[in-house]
């Protein structure tokens, strides 16, 4: 009935969708597996894509050839540049989405992949040979044969539903838990933990009142996450809303406290710290009188609204009334309560950097299963297995991401070498060169790699150095060209910002904060015209390397000094139990991890600097 299959992804959210498509772009016979053929890419939480640091990750999978950018790019109703008044390294991309076009787009484009088949089942286990895995076995009895298999199930696996103090198996609302995988991967010798996330109530739009809130508006001039020609930036957008809670939600919120999974001890796994319950901010910040609260509508027509801020475990009696002294939801009709969702994990340390089990040969895991948070790094995790899985049944060499090559770099380094005891989520505090890695230039970072792995398309490849050229002659041009005290210091003075006494590059210029390039251009005719003729993508980028050039170089300084520590490989045998002059938790550490380089060793938690020149001497022998 089935072919072997290169590659079985199994489940088919943001992760499984971005594995399946990245194997079968690469060559790879790739069978998608869920539970579900109408929940592919089920938008499960809120109806957004991007954020601070997510909005970077989506533009790296964009960069690589991988969808996410494109899908959200169809998909949007609304786009906002978050942190434009801060530095370019904290500009974020931000969209609200139509959450059924969203699925709606994955799902199509998927079906029109070649080589990616459909089977809609539970995955019940794993066939295992040799310590390697060889197929999946279904809830039904069947045995499907693959070379590989990545393994993306979110938050189905033994998934537990909690509102007040009902509770009941689930891996989504509506939807069963998925079970016997992590029993199986528990016997042969997997550490697995439990961890919980949470969704808010959603309610219909046409009961709110929406004179009570602020609007929020889309920037005036959207942009989008995908550097293709493929999607164009909206003509029209949808507003939000921001409201907030007050006091009186607060105590109605606290009558069910009693009956709290969160605080009578039925939850037992851990949350994620920077997205708590309501119940939980007003428990932890009590001293806060009110809260904010995001109204995002679900999509361009219908009426549900996802009340972003209140996302809650509470019996449904209490989140309903106390919805309804949220000012502007005072007549607030519900379609569907908040609810937790406690859910199976495997600690991430038990990963290669590739996303392959130490345990299990060709088993890959990725997203929410690895202990991760949100959409945009589950779908980074199931880009980098997916890639993994399709080169490392063909023999190729692994593709890695550094740190100082992308924010999923970071993410999958964190992951492996500190693993994570609460959902990890991306911040641009966690990436140390985040001025290299911004999400203007994620294409000239990724996109040649994408290319030489067969994933990104040679459009995409001229498209690139098209930008890289042109912004190189500008950035030539800024430096060679300019301008006179006649000319421009009337305008200095508009922008209170010195005089000039001689001629003055604009290179020179540009590196006080006040002036950018559209302020400079206003100052001579004669160079708005001649700029005019560049993209707005190729002024932005000229201008951030000029103003930033001195901190770009110090960070490409260190960059290089961390590489010198990455290309010292360790051999996978190494036996860090026979120095007796390691610390006790450093052997421990690095015994478990088994780093590939000295550098990811350097950043295991527990490997002291004194393990580090302990194990450079012995490595040198």
């Amino acid at each position: 009935m089935f072919p072997i299959y290169d590659v079985i992804v199994v489940g088919a959210g943001h992760a499984g969708c971005e594995a399946a498509h990245a194997a079968a772009m690469m060559g790879s016979k790739v069978l998608l597996c869920t539970m579900n053929m109408n929940t592919i890419a089920q938008m499960s939480c809120n109806p957004a894509m991007g954020g601070v640091a997510k909005g970077q990750i989506v533009r790296e999978i964009d960069a690589l050839g991988g969808l996410s950018g494109i899908i959200s790019d169809k998909s949007m109703i609304q786009f906002r540049m978050l942190n434009r008044s801060k530095g370019p390294a904290m500009w974020s991309p931000r969209s609200q989405n139509d959450r059924m076009r969203f699925a709606e787009e994955w799902r199509l484009a998927l079906e029109h992949t070649p080589n990616v088949d459909f089977w809609q089942e539970m995955i019940s286990g794993l066939v295992i040979k040799n310590n390697r895995v060889c197929g999946v076995k279904t809830g039904i009895g069947l045995e499907i044969q693959s070379k590989s298999v990545v393994l993306t199930n979110g938050t189905f696996l033994n998934g537990i539903i909690h509102i007040g103090e009902k509770q009941f198996g689930g891996g989504r609302t509506g939807e069963a838990a998925a079970k016997g995988i992590t029993e199986q991967l528990v016997q042969l010798g997997f550490e697995a933990g439990r961890m919980k996330t949470g969704t808010p109530p959603r309610v219909d739009g046409r009961s709110l009142d929406y004179s009570k809130m602020e609007i929020q508006y889309g920037n005036e001039n959207p942009e989008k996450f995908s550097y293709s020609d493929e999607t164009k930036p909206l003509t029209k957008q949808r507003t939000c809303w921001i409201t907030y809670t007050n006091k009186e939600v607060h105590k109605t919120l606290e009558t069910g406290f009693d009956r709290s999974p969160m605080f009578n001890g039925r939850i037992q796994g851990l949350g994620p710290r920077y997205c708590p319950s309501i119940e939980d901010k007003i428990n932890r910040f009590a001293e806060r009188e009110r809260h904010q609260i995001f109204v995002e509508p679900e999509g361009w027509n219908t009426v549900e609204i996802y009340v972003n801020g209140f996302s809650t475990s509470l019996p449904e009696d209490v989140q309903y009334a106390a919805l309804r002294k949220i000012e502007g939801f005072e007549n607030a009709k519900m379609f569907r309560p908040g609810y937790a969702i406690e859910y199976d994990f495997f600690p991430p340390t038990q990963l290669k950097l590739t996303l392959e089990t130490q345990l299990i040969e060709n088993l890959f895991f990725a997203g929410q299963i690895n202990g991760t948070t949100g959409y945009e790094e589950a779908a980074s995790q199931g880009l980098i297995a997916g890639i993994n899985a399709s080169r490392k049944i063909a023999e190729y060499e692994p593709f890695l991401l550094k740190r100082s090559d992308a924010y999923i770099g970071v993410l999958i380094d964190d992951l492996i070498n500190k693993g994570t005891e609460e959902p990890y989520r991306m911040f641009t505090s966690r990436a140390e060169f985040r001025l290299l890695l911004r999400q203007d230039n994620a294409d000239l970072r990724l996109t040649q790699m994408g290319h030489q792995i067969g994933l990104a398309n040679d459009s995409r490849l001229e498209k690139m150095l098209d930008k890289k050229s042109d912004t190189a002659k500008l950035v030539n041009d800024l430096k060679q060209k300019k301008l006179s005290p006649d000319i421009i210091n009337e305008g200095l003075e508009g922008y209170e910002t010195a005089t000039i006494k001689e001629k003055v590059s604009i290179e020179k210029l540009l590196k006080r904060p006040q002036l950018g390039l559209n302020q400079i251009m206003e100052l001579d005719q004669e160079l708005k015209l001649y700029l005019s003729k560049y993209k707005k993508e190729v002024l932005e980028q000229a201008e951030i390397q000029i103003k930033y050039e001195s901190y770009i170089e110090k960070e490409q300084q260190m960059v290089e000094k961390l590489n010198n520590m990455e290309n010292y490989r360790i051999p996978i045998s190494f036996d860090y139990l026979s120095i007796p002059a390691l610390s006790a938790e450093g052997k421990q550490k690095l015994h478990k991890v088994k780093p590939e380089t000295l550098g990811q060793a350097s950043r295991i938690s527990g490997v002291s600097p004194a393990d580090l020149s302990i194990l450079t001497v012995y490595l040198g022998r």
